[in-house]
């Protein structure tokens, strides 16, 4: 499935049916006074939150969304039937702005959360309701109120426990990959991953949901590489996982590199809780690995742990790790 995390859609909501000017006519009932029934209320466009989504996809290709009208009212006083609603789902992290795409007017951060895009309109008033005993037959009758519509965009902010970040190459979509139930593509290139990953990891009876956001370099927050575009999923992360390559010749340019492009998108993601990890440290002996973690830890204020992929164990301890970082 395509990733989407911004889109433009167009909403409008049913009009209300109009009112009935009908008046009785019975057999043998010379004064059978008006009976017209009121219309329908218009069916409403309502947005609603959903778990198991991730992508907007699915507004790529149909951006207009219309709800029912209501239907005219009938004689003996029936009322119009109210036109359905039209429910569309999001994801959560969604988040809904007015046509100018900066003014937001909801955000959505639960699953079943739902919010009225457009409200329908009213129905139309029957004949009947304008009887009175100096207007015993009245013709009058109103038309349906207008339904809402709107032109709005769809902002999609992952929501995650922890987000995955890092230069390309750091072994961010290796990680989710061994940690979660997630498949994200592996190859030897930079910016194998174009779009963010999700996944879900268990350790002892808890889950923890894992974002696997696409590499930073020097310029991200001004639009360079993959850009601004993903700098925004990282805000919804509660803890953020930095994960450094322990081949890099000068790791600590590399970890300064991917803070600066945080800070100067946003000083609130500073504020968050961090985990640093040395990735592929199979690549080299322990000797080294230990000198190269003393000189880092020197440099660097934060708790730094070790990984390989390829070990269980070394898998297992830092699902540990993850967890108390989340509980």
């Amino acid at each position: 499935m395509k990733f989407l995390d911004q889109v433009k859609i167009y909403v409008k909501a049913g009009n209300g049916g109009d009112g009935s000017p009908s008046f009785r006519r019975e057999k043998f009932i010379e004064y059978g006074g008006p009976d017209g029934g009121d219309g329908g209320k218009g069916g409403s466009v309502i947005l609603k939150s959903e778990q198991g989504l991730n992508t907007l996809i699915d507004y790529r290709y149909q951006q207009h969304h219309k709800s029912e009208r209501g239907e005219n009212g009938m004689g003996q006083n029936r009322t119009g039937k109210s036109g359905e609603d039209l429910i569309l789902k999001v994801p959560l992290g969604t988040q809904v702005f007015e046509e100018d795409n900066k003014t937001l007017i909801y955000d959505f951060i639960k699953a079943g959360e739902e919010f009225v895009a457009a409200a329908g309109g009213k129905g139309g008033l029957g004949n009947t309701r304008f009887k009175s005993s100096t207007n015993r037959a009245p013709k009058k009758f109103t038309k349906g109120a207008l339904g809402e519509e709107f032109t709005i965009w769809l902002q999609l902010k992952t929501i995650a426990d922890i987000g995955i970040i890092g230069l390309p190459n750091a072994g961010k979509s290796s990680l989710l990959a061994s940690i979660t139930n997630a498949n994200p593509k592996i190859a030897n290139y930079q910016f194998t991953t174009l779009n963010p990953n999700l996944g879900v990891a268990s350790y002892d009876d808890k889950e923890i949901t894992l974002a696997d956001i696409p590499g930073l370099i020097e310029g991200a927050h001004e639009g360079t590489g993959l850009g601004i575009q993903f700098l925004k999923h990282i805000e919804r992360c509660k803890t953020l996982l930095h994960l450094i390559d322990i081949t890099n010749h000068d790791l600590e340019a590399a970890y300064n590199q991917v803070k600066n492009e945080l800070k100067n998108y946003s000083q609130d993601l500073l504020k968050k809780k961090e985990l640093i990890v040395l990735n592929k440290v199979d690549l080299i002996d322990d000797a080294l690995a230990k000198e190269i973690i003393k000189e880092f830890s020197k440099k660097i204020d934060g708790e730094i742990i070790t990984l390989s992929t390829l070990e269980k164990k070394s898998v297992s301890k830092i699902k540990s790790k993850l967890i108390s970082y989340v509980t």
